[in-house]
């Protein structure tokens, strides 16, 4: 990924400091997020989607990859009402995502400026005390010389009549799962438009 110029990954050989875990840093708007890698399958460019009727607020649509139509979530138009800009720095994250039957699938979030990864212990990021009951997928925050950076957590993003709507829509069979990357060792690869599709 890193000769793209997009998300700088550790030096080959290196390791984790104690007690520590990687980040894919991104942004909405101005405001600076993290996600767990460990969740993260790749990281593909803003690919054309298929629209669907009538979706619930956020959902982009579904795109191809790896052959497959999965669904997107637009975290900009979840988050602030607006749909992420599209900008070189703007990628879709395909992260692997537990359904209700405990199978893991794949779900695609669009985010701005998907530049960067960091090393921190988890211990670091603070509970707010705000919990806005519409954003469940917000967790707590820690900050840095630059400012504050927010988890977000995956997980947390679709509700249950959404969960059930996307991945039907997105044609998968009963029992269906994804292949999935282990937890300690997270498979993040930068991929052109053309081959996400393949």
């Amino acid at each position: 990924m890193g000769c793209y110029g997009f998300a700088r990954l550790p030096a080959p050989g290196s390791r984790l400091l104690d007690n520590a875990m990687l980040f894919l840093l991104f942004q909405l708007g101005n405001d600076r997020y993290a996600l767990e890698a460990n969740r993260v399958v790749e990281i593909v460019p803003l690919l054309a989607l298929k629209t669907i009727p009538q979706a619930p607020k956020g959902v982009a649509g579904m795109l191809v990859y790896r052959g497959r139509a999965i669904p997107a979530l637009d975290l900009c138009d979840l988050t602030f009402g607006r749909p992420a800009r599209e900008r070189m720095s703007t990628r879709i994250i395909i992260v692997n995502y537990r359904d209700a039957p405990g199978h893991y699938q794949w779900l695609g979030l669009i985010a701005e400026r998907v530049t960067e990864m960091m090393q921190r212990d988890v211990q670091d990021f603070v509970e707010t005390g705000v919990k806005p009951s519409a954003a469940p997928f917000l967790g707590p925050v820690l900050i840095d010389k630059r400012g504050v950076i927010q988890l977000l957590h995956a997980q947390n993003l679709l509700a249950e009549n959404v969960r059930e709507l996307l991945f039907d829509c997105a044609g998968e069979a009963p029992g269906a799962q994804c292949p999935v990357s282990g937890p300690d060792t997270p498979h993040l690869t930068l991929r052109t438009s053309e081959e996400a599709s393949q």
